[in-house]
């Protein structure tokens, strides 16, 4: 139910990026540039809702078409959570906006790629080298994802210099094959023997909200 509705959202963000891309009439009405701060909240597939906050540039290239770049701070961290444990996490973006603006509204849609970086991405068990009954010690990897934010923008302008705007969208985090360690035990000695393997890549949907006012000039 939950994927349902990322997709749904992120479908109609690329249905309103598409169909925008064709209109590209300059106007005079529109401020060039947009400074904004961010509330956002990232609910990762695991189950865990990260809050954080962050701030965005908008560079207005007509009435439809913008770029912009965004970056989020999420200072919770997640240790108890089913399968992910998050650290603090950093989010970084930069893309399109496109859409239909109205005198007081506009809807948007938006494709983002960037990253997401977690403190505490995964751990691994790591030889020491020693002849201990434990010869292996727990280190703490950052795991950094590609990311790629596509959704629905709704903005409203109560005045000529202030945008409230609310995003919502999938955020897919691509995560890269990496190698991990673990032990067996050696059927003869019974001691640990180690082992390397290849955790292999995969990809994760996660719903992210954004609340935002920003400053036009």
């Amino acid at each position: 139910m939950k994927r349902k509705l990322f997709l749904t959202i992120a479908a109609m963000g690329i249905s309103l990026l598409l169909s925008s891309l064709n209109t590209w009439a300059q106007s005079a009405d529109v401020p060039k540039y947009e400074v904004a701060a961010d509330f956002t909240s990232l609910s990762l597939e695991y189950g865990a809702t990260l809050p954080g906050l962050g701030g965005r540039f908008t560079y207005n290239l007509n009435k439809h078409l913008a770029l912009e770049a965004a970056g989020y701070f999420f200072p919770g961290k997640c240790e108890t959570c089913n399968g992910q444990i998050t650290g603090h996490v950093t989010e970084g973006l930069f893309g399109v906006k496109a859409g239909k603006r109205f005198q007081k509204w506009g809807v948007f849609g938006k494709a983002r790629p960037g990253f997401v970086s977690f403190g505490k991405g995964f751990f691994d068990l790591v030889p020491t080298g020693g002849s201990g009954p434990f010869p292996f010690t727990f280190v703490v990897h950052r795991s950094t994802a590609f990311a790629l934010d596509v959704g629905a923008v709704i903005e409203f302008y109560p005045s000529k210099r202030i945008v409230v705007r609310f995003d919502g969208g999938d955020t897919i985090l691509h995560y890269s094959q990496r190698t991990l360690h673990s032990f067996s035990t050696d059927p003869t000695t019974g001691a640990l023997v180690p082992f390397a393997f290849t955790s292999p890549g995969y990809t994760r949907h996660n719903f992210q909200f954004t609340a935002g006012v920003g400053f036009r000039f």
